[in-house]
């Protein structure tokens, strides 16, 4: 990639670009950390590495962890400095799965005229097999309100949501309470 790199062991996102997002602006060496599920992510503040070379980057990672010991995503992780100057997160993450090592669902469905309609990070979840239409979300909240304004058109097929901040924002995080909270607001 012609980058250097930081870190390269386990580490909490959200940690991981406190304790090295200085270091990544001053020298432009990527940011690269796993977690407890089979993921390689690669952090880079947007201002220092461009979204488009971040996302070139992941697919070059993408194409060199696969075979026997492929990993499942490869994640790039793009954060910012906010009003405070600490570093947040940007809602520009994009998974790069591997391809699907059989037929999916969604291809299923595809392969006999179904439209398959993903809502939040399924086109992520299956490297697009199969999906006609994706609508990426920022909050469950957006997720919820993209899903009932897509269930008022009418067409025929599956349309698969994937709520994002019960995961990034409390499964991951084991926040047991938040997550009830989550629950009873879509409720």
């Amino acid at each position: 990639t012609g980058r250097g790199v930081l870190c390269n062991k386990p580490y909490s996102g959200t940690e991981v670009i406190k304790v090295y997002g200085d270091e990544h602006v001053k020298t432009g060496d990527l940011i690269v950390y796993t977690s407890a599920d089979s993921v390689f992510q690669i952090a880079a503040h947007e201002e220092t590495v461009p979204l488009e070379e971040l996302y070139r980057i992941c697919r070059v990672a993408r194409e060199m962890l696969a075979g026997e010991h492929a990993v499942g995503r490869v994640i790039a992780r793009p954060f910012k400095t906010d009003e405070t100057g600490n570093f947040v997160r940007t809602a520009n993450r994009h998974d790069f799965s591997l391809v699907p090592p059989g037929l999916t669902l969604p291809e299923y469905l595809s392969s006999r005229g179904k439209k398959v309609v993903g809502v939040g990070k399924i086109q992520d979840i299956f490297a697009s097999r199969g999906i006609a239409e994706s609508h990426r979300t920022e909050s469950n909240a957006e997720g919820v309100e993209k899903t009932i304004s897509l269930l008022q058109e009418k067409w025929e097929g599956l349309l698969f949501v994937n709520l994002v901040d019960f995961d990034s924002k409390f499964g991951h995080r084991n926040d047991a309470a938040g997550y009830a909270r989550a629950l009873s607001e879509l409720d």
